[in-house]
C-alpha cells in the first residue's frame, strides 16, 4: 500500500505508516476512519497546491510519462512497436532478401544484450500478439548512442569496418548501412508519437483537465508556462478542445513560422464601455516544446523566415523534421536554434523570484534539463514539485535525502501518475476558494477534543 500513496513535503511525510496500514485494514471501522483522514489530508494538500498555483511564476515540465495512457511508448527497452515498424519497412522494399540494415539491427542488439535475437524468429513473433513477445531489454537511447559512437569511429573509412566488442565479439558494418538503420529507427519513433493512438482518444480528457485547472489561476498573474520534452501534439489537441490559445513561438495562419519574440506578446480585448480600458484574455498559455515537435519542419532561411523553421500540422513527415532524437547528439543540438532559445526561456522562467515548477512524467535522464533545475534550486524562493509514480533516477533519490522544504515529492500509483495528480491533487482554484472557507469555518467550530485521526499525535500526519 505504501507504493500507492507517498507525499513528502520537505522532510515531512503527509501520510503516516499507520494511516497507510489502516487503509488496508480488515476492520471496516478502522478502514473507514483511515479513508476519512486520507480525504482530509488530500483536501488540505489541494489547498496548499492551490497556494502554489497562485504564485506569480508557475511552470509545468511535462515528460513521456504524461503520454503513456494515450499510447506513448517508454524507451527503457526497445519498444516492440518500433521493432515491428522496422519489419514493415523492410517488407515494403522486399526483394526476396532481408535488408542489411535490419540484419545489422539484430546483430547489434544481440551483441549488446548478450542474448541471441534471430531475425526470422522475431518476425514470426511480432506477427502475433505483442503482449506475449519479450522486449529487447536495451534502453533505446543507449542503443542509439552505441550506433552513433560506432558511426563516429568510421570517419574517413569507405570499406567495411570491424569493431571489437568488450565481450570479445566483433561487428562488421559500413557507414551506409548504419546510417540507414539510425534513420529507420528515428522515422519509426516519429510515427509512434502521433498521438493519441487509435482507441486511446479518451486519454485526452486528462490533458484537457490539466489545461482547464491551470486556467483558473487569477487573471492578474503571469501566464502559466507549459514546457514539454515530448514530440506529440496532445497538449495542442487538448487546448483546441478547450478553446485555449497557445503561444508556442510560431506566427502565421497557413504557414506558421518560428518567431521567438512572439513569446513576449499577450492578448487583450476592449471593454464594452467608452472609457478606453482593456481586459486581459483569460484563456491563453505559453507552450515550449524543448525537444521539438512532429509538426516542425526545416526549410531554407530567408528574410521572411530567418530561422528556416515552420510548423504545419497537416504535413507530418520525418524527412525534414526538427526533433532532438534520443542520442548523444541531443546535448549539442540543444545548444543550437531553435532549442537554445527555448531552453534559455525555460531557465529564465524557473529562475524568477517566487517560482514554482511542477515536473510530471519526467525521468530526469537529460542532464541539460537537470542542470537548469539545480540552478533554480539555488534560489531560496523556488519550489519544485516532482510527480512520478515510481521514480528511479539518482536526481530524485538525492532530493529525497535532502529533505528540502521547497521540494514536494508526489509518488505512488494513487497520486503520482499524471491522471491521478490532475484528478486528485491539482485543484480547480474557483472550487478550492469555497472549500478553503468551508474548512476554515469547520475547524473553527469543531470541539477542541474532536480528532478523527486513527493515529493521533503522529508528527508524520501534520
Amino acid at each position: 500500500m505504501s507504493d500507492n500513496y507517498y507525499l513528502k513535503i520537505g522532510g515531512a511525510e503527509v501520510f503516516s505508516d499507520q494511516l497507510i496500514a489502516d487503509l488496508s485494514s480488515a476492520d471496516p471501522e478502522t478502514k473507514k476512519k483511515a479513508e476519512a483522514v486520507l480525504n482530509e489530508r488530500l483536501k488540505e494538500t489541494r489547498v496548499r497546491i492551490g497556494t502554489l498555483l497562485k504564485t506569480d511564476n508557475v511552470s509545468f515540465l511535462i515528460g513521456a510519462g504524461v503520454s503513456m495512457k494515450a499510447g506513448g511508448v517508454g524507451l527503457a527497452s526497445i519498444p516492440l512497436e518500433i521493432e515491428k515498424m522496422l519489419h514493415e519497412k523492410a517488407h515494403e522494399a522486399d526483394n526476396g532478401q532481408d535488408p542489411d540494415w535490419l540484419l545489422l539491427f539484430y546483430e547489434t542488439v544481440s551483441a549488446l544484450s548478450g542474448q541471441t535475437f534471430n531475425l526470422a524468429g522475431r518476425r514470426d513473433a511480432l506477427d502475433g500478439d505483442l503482449s506475449q513477445v519479450p522486449k529487447i531489454s536495451i534502453n533505446l537511447e543507449e542503443y542509439l548512442s552505441h550506433l552513433h559512437i560506432w558511426r563516429a569511429g568510421m570517419h574517413g573509412f569507405t570499406a567495411n569496418t570491424t569493431f571489437t566488442l568488450a565481450a570479445g565479439g566483433t561487428l562488421v558494418m559500413t557507414k551506409e548501412v548504419i546510417d540507414r538503420l539510425i534513420k529507420e529507427i528515428n522515422h519509426s519513433l516519429t510515427s509512434l508519437v502521433d498521438l493519441p493512438a487509435i482507441g486511446k482518444e479518451g486519454a485526452l480528457k486528462d490533458h484537457r483537465r490539466l489545461i482547464k485547472k491551470i486556467l483558473t489561476r487569477p487573471i492578474n498573474l503571469r501566464r502559466a508556462n507549459l514546457f514539454t520534452l515530448n514530440y506529440d501534439t496532445l497538449i495542442e489537441r487538448a487546448a483546441d478542445a478547450e478553446g485555449t490559445v497557445l503561444v508556442d513561438g510560431f506566427v502565421g495562419t497557413l504557414r506558421r513560422i518560428f518567431r521567438p519574440e512572439s513569446f513576449d506578446l499577450d492578448f487583450y480585448f476592449p471593454a464594452q464601455t467608452t472609457e478606453g480600458r482593456v481586459h486581459r484574455f483569460d484563456r491563453a498559455l505559453h507552450l515550449y516544446k524543448l525537444h521539438g515537435s512532429i509538426t516542425w519542419h526545416r526549410c531554407t532561411a530567408d528574410w521572411d523566415n530567418p530561422y528556416g523553421l515552420y510548423a504545419n500540422f497537416y504535413q507530418q513527415t520525418s524527412e525534414d523534421d526538427v526533433l532532438i532524437y534520443p542520442s548523444p547528439l541531443k546535448y549539442g543540438q540543444a545548444l543550437g536554434l531553435p532549442y537554445s532559445e527555448l531552453f534559455r526561456r525555460f531557465g529564465s522562467a524557473i529562475a524568477q523570484p517566487q517560482s514554482v515548477l511542477f515536473t510530471i512524467g519526467i525521468g530526469f535522464g537529460d542532464e541539460h534539463v537537470n542542470a537548469l533545475i539545480r540552478q533554480a534550486l539555488a534560489i531560496p524562493s523556488f519550489t519544485l514539485v516532482v510527480v512520478d509514480p515510481a521514480p528511479t533516477s539518482d536526481f530524485v533519490s538525492h532530493l529525497k535525502q535532502l529533505g528540502d522544504e521547497r521540494v514536494w515529492l508526489v509518488n505512488g500509483w494513487q497520486l503520482g501518475t499524471f491522471e491521478r495528480f490532475v484528478e486528485r491533487l491539482l485543484p480547480d482554484l474557483r472550487e478550492e476558494e469555497i472549500t478553503t472557507k468551508v474548512m476554515k469555518t469547520y475547524k473553527a467550530l469543531a470541539p477542541p477534543t474532536q480528532n478523527d485521526d486513527p493515529n493521533p499525535g503522529s508528527p508524520g500526519d501534520n
